[in-house]
């Protein structure tokens, strides 16, 4: 039976440089690399493969159908906003706070939107 998500995959015009970026800025492990397609893994063992694009990015709106955004759980949301300040990411938008749960958006360098969150409670 389904267990879970091991991984989603990202279309990428520069896999590797992208890679790296994802381990570099935001502490993941590229545990995977054919030379086309990589795969980085955060502390938790969630993965990102990061595959090599073919064709043109279709135009997104912001909420246009497909895959809007990957959020990544982060225990201390204050830490985590500096480091991606210090590490020049582009921001959508300020922190913004409800029920208790902390949340901002940003993008990777190839714009695709992530963001951090904080929540106060778990989803059941």
């Amino acid at each position: 039976m389904i267990q879970g998500i091991e991984h989603v995959a990202i279309a990428s015009v520069d896999p590797e440089k992208l890679a790296r970026w994802y381990a570099g800025t935001l502490g993941f492990v590229i545990n995977y690399s054919s030379g086309r397609t990589f795969f980085v893994r955060a502390p938790n063992g969630a993965m990102i493969e990061i595959i090599a694009a073919e064709g043109e990015r279709a135009p997104a709106g912001e909420k246009s159908p497909g895959l809007r955004h990957i959020a990544l759980l982060v225990d201390d949301f204050d830490a985590a906003y500096r480091a991606l300040q210090a590490a020049q990411v582009e921001f959508v938008g300020e922190p913004v706070e409800s029920k208790g749960n902390r949340v901002v958006f940003f993008k990777d360098p190839e714009g695709n939107l992530l963001h951090l969150l904080q929540r106060a409670q778990p989803l059941p």
